[in-house]
Order: structure tokens, then C-alpha cells, then sequence
């Protein structure tokens, strides 16, 4: 099972640094519901980086030992995941400098040095990743006596990302 998991892990980095959009949350806070933020990551894996203002209840409600959940599903729906982790402020110039692009650039006027700029950070700790075997695929191996629920349990993986 080891081999599937760092199979599916390796899927989930690479689909979320194609896809780039997650559910962001904070756990435990009432105020912070999940909202659909742009991750970036500066190698192939975490931790992850999102630009946000200073004053979105996300950022309001940060605590030193703020817990976070992130969901996740690619565009063409091949992988889905539920991440939890670490959620804090980071503000590094250099991170900063290095993730910075045009369209976080059009959410800060004042640049890269826009007062209202926060970068917050995401070091996610484990996760359960589902691949979809869906479609066409799916529909024949059933029909040649394949178990629809066996098939599920082979396509999921609980991942220690840390």
C-alpha cells in the first residue's frame, strides 16, 4: 500500500501546483468558513503559500496553533483530497518576491508592498487523497464482475505529509 500512497501523494502535488485552486478553512472557528483561495508551492511539494488581505477573517482569526483544513479537487476531477495542517502568517520578502505574478499583483495596488498584503502559509501535515476511476474504465470493469466498492478502497490513500 506504501507504493499507492506516495503514487496518489505525488498526483495530489502535481494537480494542485496545475490547478492551484483550494478550499481554505480554519478549524474550530466559526467565523472562518472554507473559501476557494490560489495555492502556490515553490518545489514540487509543500508547504503551501496563499496571498491574502490582512483583513479577511482567515487572516483575523490566525493563532499561533491554528489548525487548518484545505479541500481540494483537480479540474478534470481525476483527484480529490482533504488536507489538514498548520496555517500561519509568513510575510518573507523573499517568498514574497518569488511567488509573486501578475494576477496577485492586480489584488495589491500598492504592489508587493501594499499594507493590506498578507502571505499566509500552509504546512500541511496529512491528508486523505482519492483518485477517480470513473467514466468509461470503471463502467467495463463492472461489467466484467469487478467490485465497484473494492475498486473505491484501492483508489484512496491516508498520507503522513510531514
Amino acid at each position: 500500500m506504501g507504493s499507492k500512497n506516495h503514487e496518489l501523494e505525488t498526483k495530489f502535488w502535481m494537480a494542485l501546483k496545475s490547478d492551484m485552486t483550494m478550499m481554505l478553512g480554519l478549524v474550530g472557528v466559526e467565523e472562518s468558513h472554507t473559501r476557494p483561495m490560489t495555492a502556490q508551492l515553490r518545489g514540487s511539494e509543500g508547504p503551501i503559500f496563499f496571498f491574502t488581505a490582512r483583513d479577511t477573517s482567515l487572516v483575523q482569526n490566525l493563532r499561533a496553533d491554528s489548525r487548518a483544513i484545505g479541500t481540494f479537487a483537480a479540474k478534470d476531477h481525476e483527484i480529490f483530497a482533504s488536507v489538514h495542517g498548520r496555517l500561519s502568517l509568513s510575510n518573507d520578502p523573499e517568498i514574497i518576491d518569488e511567488l509573486w505574478n501578475p494576477y496577485v499583483e492586480a489584488w495589491f495596488e500598492g504592489g508587493k508592498d501594499d499594507p493590506e498584503l498578507a502571505l499566509i502559509r500552509f504546512d500541511a501535515d496529512r491528508a486523505e487523497i482519492w483518485e477517480n476511476e470513473g467514466g468509461l474504465f470503471a463502467g467495463l470493469k463492472m461489467l466484467f464482475g469487478h467490485d465497484p466498492k473494492q475498486d473505491a478502497r484501492e483508489h484512496v490513500a491516508k498520507v503522513d505529509l510531514r
